[in-house]
């Protein structure tokens, strides 16, 4: 009987994980698109498809006729588009730049669930969405595991004109070892995370090595980078924020008091008045 009940909650708590839209961390587009048309904002979502890959990206575009500037945003892990909301809706943001969200693989509805280990690939993907964009005068945002892609996208792409970093993960000798994550690697467990969690946890298990591939080429990137961090951030150390001062060339670091890892989304204003900033200081450049 014991075994039984044990069986029955087992498989309870999959179908919880499975079927749970919020744990699964995405929207369909219909439901991106209803947000967007009740704030009478005008929004495309595409997909971009790598054949050689046998992948499809989706991205969210924001349009501003005569805007030269392009933001576009990396979401962390696990994520999808729909966390950049308070940003895409944002009026004085809107006012200033053309705005491009994308789903990184593995999320969203870009080939869920299928995870692409290597930053440099899922660099070089977002690059090519870029180039068939044909966009210009880019600034490149990204959270948590999207910071070091962000920089990687700005070390490949010449049109990137400063990197934006949340609360990156990007010192591979402080690459936190989160417990929970073993689950999503475990045969016995692995079946019971949501997907997009497992998609984390495969990301996760080689990030540190990763991230010691791609950081050889942080000196040759001279553009403006930001790099934002909470102080009592539980998931990505606080020590992240000294590894940046020390690596980049031409780096800011603001150290955020009392907020941890939900800083992209629980303090976005502090995001968009800095990205204010720098809209108007590369303009003044152009």
């Amino acid at each position: 009987m014991k075994k039984n009940y044990l069986l029955f909650c087992l498989l309870f708590v999959a179908f919880l994980n499975t079927s749970c839209t919020v744990l699964q961390w995405r929207k369909t587009d219909i439901e991106i698109q209803q947000k967007f048309t009740d704030l009478k904002i005008e929004s495309d979502i595409s997909y971009f498809q790598i054949d050689s890959l046998g992948i499809n990206i989706r991205i969210q575009e924001i349009r501003t006729e005569g805007k030269n500037t392009n933001l576009l945003f990396i979401h962390g892990a696990p994520s999808s588009i729909s966390t950049w909301e308070s940003y895409l809706t944002d009026p004085a943001l809107i006012g200033k730049a053309n705005m491009y969200a994308i789903d990184r693989p593995g999320y969203g509805y870009s080939n869920f669930g299928k995870a692409i280990k290597s930053i440099d690939e899922q660099a070089q993907i977002m690059n090519a969405v870029i180039n068939s964009k044909k966009l210009e005068h880019i600034i490149v945002i990204g959270s948590s595991y999207g910071g070091p892609i962000a920089a990687r996208i700005g070390v490949l792409n010449p049109n990137i004109k400063a990197v934006v970093m949340i609360s990156p993960a990007i010192d591979p000798e402080n690459e936190k070892d989160i417990w929970a994550s073993r689950f999503t690697q475990w045969k016995l467990t692995r079946w019971l995370t949501p997907t997009a969690y497992r998609v984390a946890g495969d990301e996760k298990s080689v990030h540190a090595e990763e991230l010691s591939f791609v950081e050889k080429d942080w000196k040759n990137l001279d553009i403006p980078i930001l790099h934002f961090h909470g102080d009592i951030d539980d998931i990505v150390p606080f020590e992240n924020l000294a590894y940046s001062k020390k690596t980049f060339q031409n780096i800011k670091v603001i150290p955020i008091s009392e907020i941890g890892h939900e800083l992209a989304w629980k303090d976005s204003e502090i995001i968009i008045e800095q990205l204010l900033n720098l809209i108007h200081q590369l303009e003044i450049q152009h």
